[in-house]
């Protein structure tokens, strides 16, 4: 199998087994080693302050982590000499998130919202994700860095 259907295997089964991030409306849109994005559109179930209604702060960090620990994920995947179900399953059942950074640059306004992510540093026990989130507009509402533990 490519890693091409692979990723897309995982993304499919992620969209629809993540209860908490399908309550906020998360989906995983793309993902391999080099980056992943994350989109969810605006919900007022998502305000985090009714007076200026803006997104919750916990919906933009959540959004950063997924999108991080995807990317975080696909690297533990390339490091993989046995890419069979099993084992893949195996490796990622070790992912976690260790530490979580997120720096809100301006209220989350917007119709939609785009979260990518890249890896800075992949080992064999803790990788390290760097991530932005934007509206629609192009507008950067905040970013992030993810450590995750990998192995």
């Amino acid at each position: 199998m490519s890693n091409e259907v692979m990723y897309q295997q995982l993304t499919d089964y992620w969209n629809q087994n993540m209860p908490f991030n399908q309550l906020l409306g998360l989906e995983i849109t793309r993902f391999n080693a080099q980056n992943s994005e994350v989109r969810f559109a605006w919900q007022d179930k998502l305000i985090g302050n009714p007076v200026r209604k803006i997104l919750h702060g916990g919906v933009t960090a959540s959004a950063l982590d997924l999108a991080g620990g995807t990317v975080a994920a696909a690297n533990i995947i390339e490091q993989l000499t046995d890419k069979s179900p099993a084992a893949i399953r195996q490796s990622l059942d070790k992912i976690g998130t260790i530490d979580l950074r997120t720096d809100y640059l301006r209220p989350g306004r917007g119709e939609a919202f785009i979260v990518t992510a890249h890896i800075i540093r992949s080992g064999s026990k803790v990788a390290v994700a760097r991530m932005e989130m934007h509206n629609e507009q192009g507008e950067h509402i905040a970013f992030g860095t993810g450590t995750y533990m990998v192995g």
